[in-house]
């Protein structure tokens, strides 16, 4: 059969109710044409008398019938609300998907095997039936899919899989098989199709079964599992492509057997290369200042997914279009960063006692950050409110890293316990500032003793995954002794630090209550000024990372 008549069998397929209905009325318009023409004036005048009356009548009754079939025949609360989506409409090219060079090489064998499987077929090969994409979110997986459709030319239907799931038992399943009987009526006319479902683990978990039987989100997903078998059965070419940014290990491991999901595509968070690429990407849609270095930027935005570099580039032209600028400049961006990542200034009036304090408790930070960490650098230093915080010292690290070793979690304990320390050294007494910081101190080091075996007993393994109540108090009491004791040196060394560099320790004090918020590069010359290289740079040569390092996590009061 040609490719229209193919098409032409799937619309008549699809369409055959309306044809039938319509095809009905014009012979019942013309029995009644015929039927008035036969009768006598007398009679034909009394049906015309009664006829708005009769049409009214039928009006009222295809209202009703109209609405009955739209909820009974055609689904009901069952009825999925999806259109196919031509790959032209889509126009999204593997060219415009810009990093990510391992998950688009995966993807491009799979559109390859799309587009030409007949040497796969010869060989006795199957096509891929369903590719799972897994990564943090606004990393490009929906994006990718995308492309994926429009490179292979092929219809595209997407939906979230929380939409098959209902409180009414049956729905979700019913769904799910109206999803795959139109997907096979587009791959009959076009040659194949493309399901993708986004936000998979919503059907997808581990199924629990219990005595009441399984729920509604285990029939969706039992509904699942079978359209996914039925497609080898099928001549149709369907494709189904699931997103989800759950762990692997959290699906169903029915969904990720080989028939079913047979390819995985991890999509992860861009390198320093990629970062650059994207904010080369985002800057061409806007008008920007060509002196922007987009390597700096990249290494400004280490850990970011692609969606916040996009949001970083977005922002940074709202604030220029505030300033009545025309083009985004350098420090639009750096702005840009601050208000996302440190959030918007707070207009809260704090007493002269209070700003102190806020003062002396962030210089704990910013001192420890900058000479005891060994990857961390200071991005910003403020005692301006922003968000539930009174004051921040915003660090990042200088370049990416993939695991943390004894020395650089240690710091982290160091950095967070140092406010506690610089406010009982300056005025004998704390606040309830330092609250969040032992808190994340206290779960690093619980960590470092229970899970890493980085306590100084040298107890070894993971404690954790044992249920307490089969570890021996006094295991358990060791344990915790090692926590506290790592809490306790990492504090008598920061104690240490500020007594020594006491003139240092005043002086930013002094600085942040003077000037309310300081930048990398006038942290980094009062530092100098004492004779502290950053010793982070190798060579101890103190030099600005180009305005500055980048932003990744931060240390609030």
């Amino acid at each position: 059969m040609s490719k229209f008549g193919r098409r032409f069998k799937m619309n008549l397929m699809n369409h055959w109710v309306k044809l039938a209905i319509t095809l009905s009325v014009v012979i019942m318009i013309g029995l009644s044409i015929w039927g008035m023409a036969s009768l006598e004036s007398y009679y034909r005048n009394i049906t015309l008398a009664t006829m708005p009356i009769n049409m009214l009548m039928m009006a009222v009754n295809a209202v009703v019938f109209v609405f009955l079939y739209t909820m009974v025949m055609q689904g009901g609360f069952s009825k999925i609300d999806t259109k196919s989506v031509n790959a032209k409409e889509v126009n999204i090219k593997f060219s415009d998907v810009v990093g990510m060079d391992e998950a688009k090489e995966e993807a491009w064998e799979v559109v390859q095997l799309i587009k030409d499987h007949s040497k796969l077929k010869k060989i006795g090969g199957k096509i891929l039936r369903g590719i799972l994409m897994l990564g943090p979110p606004g990393c490009g997986k929906t994006y990718l899919a995308k492309a994926i459709a429009t490179e292979a030319g092929l219809p595209f239907l997407s939906m979230s899989a929380s939409e098959f799931v209902e409180v009414f038992v049956g729905v979700g399943a019913s769904r799910v098989r109206k999803l795959f009987k139109k997907a096979r009526q587009l791959a009959y006319g076009f040659g194949g199709c493309i399901i993708f479902v986004d936000e998979l683990d919503a059907v997808g978990r581990n199924r629990a079964f219990n005595q009441f039987g399984g729920s509604e989100t285990n029939t969706t997903l039992n509904q699942l599992l079978v359209g996914m078998d039925g497609l080898d059965s099928q001549q149709e070419n369907v494709i189904v492509i699931g997103a989800t940014n759950a762990p692997e290990d959290s699906l169903d491991a029915a969904l990720l057997r080989p028939g079913r999901f047979d390819r995985k595509v991890y999509v992860v968070r861009p390198n320093l290369e990629d970062r650059a690429k994207m904010f080369a990407y985002y800057l061409e849609k806007v008008k920007h200042d060509s002196s922007i270095d987009v390597a700096v930027l990249a290494r400004k935005a280490i850990g970011k997914s692609p969606a916040e570099i996009e949001n970083i580039v977005k922002e940074s032209a709202l604030i220029s279009v505030r300033k009545g600028l025309d083009v985004i400049t350098y420090k639009e961006i750096t702005e840009a960063v601050e208000r996302i990542e440190l959030g918007i200034k707070n207009k809260i009036k704090m007493n002269p006692r209070e700003r102190e304090m806020v003062a002396y408790h962030e210089t704990g930070h910013l001192m420890v950050t900058y000479l005891l960490h060994p990857r961390d650098d200071v991005f910003k230093a403020s005692i301006i409110p922003r968000r539930s915080s009174l004051g921040v010292v915003h660090p990042t690290p200088r370049e990416e890293w993939f695991v943390h070793d004894r020395e650089a979690i240690s710091a982290d304990i160091k950095v967070c316990v140092a406010s506690y320390v610089a406010e009982r050294l300056k005025f004998n007494t704390t606040t309830s500032g330092v609250s969040a910081d032992f808190q994340h101190a206290m779960r690093i080091a619980h960590q470092m003793v229970w899970k890493l075996g980085m306590g100084p007993s040298g107890y070894i393994g993971d404690y954790s995954s044992i249920p307490e109540n089969q570890l021996a108090e006094t295991i358990k009491t060791k344990l915790n002794d090692d926590t506290n004791k790592i809490l306790k040196d990492c504090m008598d060394e920061c104690e240490a630090l500020l007594k020594k560099e006491n003139e240092i320790f005043e002086r930013f004090a002094h600085e942040l209550l003077v000037k309310d918020e300081l930048e990398y590069d006038e942290i980094e010359a009062i530092f100098n000024e004492y004779g502290k290289s950053n010793p982070r740079i190798f060579g101890g040569k103190g030099t600005s990372f180009d305005k500055g390092p980048g932003t990744d996590s931060q240390q609030k009061t």
